[in-house]
């Protein structure tokens, strides 16, 4: 009997000896593996750290340093002076901060700064010419569709985002399309009237 035969377990028909060397061949292997594949961690900002961010607003692009907490409303407001977009509620409720990203209307106080990153950002000052106001904006103010007029910014965007996507909405898909916009003093009548006015100026060729 040889000393090979001594370390064979009869059970399994390996020697011992070699079931060690294929272990521990198997460990280098796998060890050798995973150091090949593992990624390199990735960058992590610190926290209330600024970095540089590029906003495109109302055609015009914005170098910005901000930091990674800090929403679209906040950025436009204090660090670009945009202050037409309002702070309402500040919890995606009242859409006083209505602006159109990529001409959808978007909440700017549950919008990041960042997720705005390569996008259009259009603001209420956007629709302007000059000094003269938009086609939406004239419309809002022939209906008097406004009272108190701190909701009125962020009503005109959502019209304005609505009217790009349907150029003849009928009264129901217009209190539909401004459904997530709240008018505390009640002018939702002549806030649907204004947003006819805008859509029937606009198919005759009076505005954008």
């Amino acid at each position: 009997m040889g000393k090979d035969d001594d370390d064979r377990d009869p059970s399994r028909g390996i020697s011992r000896r070699g079931f060690i060397t294929t272990v521990g061949a198997g460990a280098i292997g796998a060890a050798t593996i995973g150091r090949a594949v593992a990624a390199p961690p990735p960058e992590v900002v610190a926290h209330g750290e600024p970095a540089p961010l590029t906003l495109r607003v109302n055609g015009r692009a914005h170098r910005v340093l901000v930091e990674p907490r800090w929403t679209l409303l906040f950025v436009l407001r204090e660090q670009l002076g945009l202050t037409g977009t309002k702070v309402g509620c500040e919890r995606g409720e009242c859409g006083a901060c209505t602006v159109l990203i990529d001409g959808q209307p978007r909440y700017a106080c549950m919008t990041l700064a960042v997720e705005a990153k390569g996008c259009e950002i259009t603001t209420v000052e956007g629709l302007m010419h000059g000094e003269e106001l938009g086609p939406v904006q004239q419309a809002f103010v022939a209906e008097d569709a406004f009272q108190c007029g701190y909701c009125t910014p962020g009503q005109v965007m959502a019209a304005e985002g609505l009217l790009r996507a349907n150029p003849a909405p009928t009264p129901e898909q217009i209190r539909l399309g401004m459904s997530g916009n709240l008018c505390r003093c009640g002018a939702y009548d002549h806030i649907v009237r204004a947003v006819e006015r805008a859509a029937a100026v606009r198919r005759t060729g009076g505005g954008r």
